[in-house]
């Protein structure tokens, strides 16, 4: 018997102290990912939220929120951001379901080209936007120009900003669609009309109320459109209320504005709660047999469908750009746009001023500085947490998106707050240097590269990593052997769609930037507010241009990764 228990122990496999286990390659990688992550991101949000909620200067509990909330200001700018969102919903609900809809209607083949021209607004910045906007109203309708500059008009810019997150929602909901339904109704001889109110919005309803969450969500943190026209028009906003306090007093209202950053978040996660009820309450149990949006094809009057969607694609992204070209080719305000007074001396002044130049290198440095640390870090978190499902990587998956939720203006108010102090053991604050703008922008961005790569390592057969690793390949080969390989061209793409949509920042570089650190989002602004919009218009279509150069490369690499861009099927 102890001959047999020797040998049975002989032939068991040795046991690993625990401390050895748990400092396996993987757990330390992960380790780190998500110390990084939570030092860039959870850490100034923490920090900024504890402001909000610390005690007063007497002491009292919750105090810095008691004294702001009792600002008439902040009231006032509460109320407005409230109202104004809530148009917007209704606007970005009825164009994008509307549009996607109609869209289903068309050939597949004929949908590619109005798909990205709709989804033009996720890739034009809101600043830019609004510019459009107003050099299209003094082009059309000069006397619609006090429209614009109040409550109406930024919620109908708004509404069109945030128009893509229903569109997108809507169109990936009419692919889940049974078709089948649609296909018995028609038989039976029931008309279009009916199939579509009866079966297809009926199905559609929890997507449409969650895509309409997150168009309010965006619509409370947007600061390009509220800063453009609210400001002038004296309409102010949570987000221009912060930006306005905070450049005229400066870090003295941090507690003030610390309280309306948490009235930010507190209204952006009520949209998502709101989101995640409404998904639940509307869910109808189907089978789903398979998306078939070519039930609808075939329901389609005819040509009335890709009208109505050209109709829609001309007024949200053809006209305001064509206006914005006009307006930049316009040697002064009120000048006639003819072959005889066209100029280009407005784009002159632009190439030649300092400032501009500087400003064009700082945006190309930091969205592509940035766009690259993002990819180093996508790959391995996203490995991680797709493939090898380390519970640590997902962990820091889930904290890596928070700061992409919450508002770009809570985020800025929250590196203020953390990186205008000397930091701890080094003694140099970050505060107007570039590099707190280059860490927002990867806090802010970095999910958009994680995304399409996680998207692309969910399509792996865990099969190869397994076999890797018995193999004995380490997982700093897996990584540069078997990971990048597969998921490089979702990296590349993800990267270039980071890049494209940090370009032209606005929202965070409003509160960091510094002298010497202006960005093309911030010089755009500073451009009009000056009332230079000649300037302004020509600096928004040059860095359009670029953008579009940058998304027509994300587009080739993105073809070979599905998932990877929004556009593309």
């Amino acid at each position: 018997m102890a001959d047999g228990t020797a040998s049975l122990e002989a032939a068991a496999p040795e046991r690993r102290p625990f401390a050895r286990a748990a400092l396996r390659p993987e757990t330390v990688l992960a380790a780190a990912l998500l110390l990084v992550v939570a030092l860039i991101g959870t850490w100034p949000l923490l920090r900024l939220l504890s402001l909000g909620l610390a005690a007063g200067e007497d002491g009292a509990a919750f105090g810095n929120l008691v004294e702001a909330w009792g600002s008439r200001a902040i009231h006032r700018a509460f109320w407005n951001t409230l109202a104004a969102s809530l148009g917007a919903t209704a606007i970005a609900v009825t164009l994008g379901a509307g549009l996607a809809l109609l869209l289903a209607r068309m050939p597949a083949r004929r949908r590619a080209l109005p798909t990205f021209l709709l989804l033009s607004p996720l890739l034009v910045p809101s600043q830019i936007m609004a510019l459009a906007w107003i050099e299209l109203t003094g082009l059309v309708l000069p006397q619609a120009g006090r429209i614009l500059y109040s409550g109406p008009g930024v919620a109908l810019l708004l509404g069109i900003e945030a128009m893509p997150l229903v569109f997108l929602a809507v169109r990936a909901g009419l692919a889940l669609v049974p078709g089948d339904l649609a296909d018995a109704a028609r038989i039976a001889g029931v008309p279009r009309g009916r199939i579509l109110r009866r079966i297809v919005l009926p199905l559609l309803a929890p997507t449409i109320a969650g895509s309409a969450a997150l168009a309010f969500a965006a619509s409370v943190g947007n600061f390009g459109i509220p800063a453009l026209l609210g400001i002038p028009g004296r309409f102010p906003m949570l987000t221009t209320l912060a930006y306005q306090r905070l450049n005229g007093f400066g870090p003295s209202v941090l507690p003030q504005v610390a309280v309306i950053a948490l009235v930010l978040v507190a209204l952006a996660l009520a949209a998502l709660a709101l989101r995640s009820l409404a998904l639940r309450a509307l869910a109808v149990p189907v089978e789903r047999v398979g998306g078939q949006p070519a039930a609808l094809d075939r329901t389609a009057p005819h040509g009335l469908a890709p009208a109505l969607v050209w109709i829609g694609v001309a007024v949200v992204a053809v006209l305001p750009m064509l206006a914005l070209v006009a307006g930049a080719l316009t040697p002064a305000i009120g000048v006639a746009l003819t072959p005889d007074t066209a100029t280009l001396a407005q784009f002159r002044s632009v190439l030649a001023s300092d400032a501009i130049r500087r400003a064009l290198v700082n945006s190309l440095a930091l969205s592509l500085g940035m766009a690259v640390v993002a990819g180093a870090l996508a790959v391995p978190l996203a490995y991680l947490a797709t493939v090898r499902r380390n519970p640590v990587a997902r962990m820091t998956g889930i904290v890596a998106d928070a700061p992409f939720v919450v508002p770009g203006t809570v985020l800025a108010l929250a590196f203020i707050l953390v990186f205008l102090p000397p930091l701890p053991g080094i003694g140099v604050s970050l505060y107007a240097t570039p590099w707190i703008l280059a860490l927002a922008y990867l806090t802010r961005f970095l999910p958009l590269v994680t995304a399409p790569v996680a998207s692309s390592f969910a399509s792996l057969d865990p099969a190869l990593d397994d076999a890797a690793r018995v193999s004995g390949v380490g997982l700093r080969r897996r990584l540069a052997f078997l990971a990048l390989p597969l998921a490089g061209r979702a990296t590349a793409a993800g990267m270039l769609l980071a890049a494209l949509t940090a370009f032209n920042e606005l929202t965070v570089s409003a509160l960091l930037w510094s002298a010497g650190t202006q960005t093309v989002g911030v010089m755009v602004f500073s451009l009009q507010y000056e009332g230079n919009s000649g300037e302004a218009a020509a600096l928004s279509v040059l860095a359009t241009l670029l953008v579009a150069a940058l998304a027509f490369l994300a587009d080739r690499l993105g073809r070979g990764a599905p998932g990877a861009l929004p556009w593309r099927d």
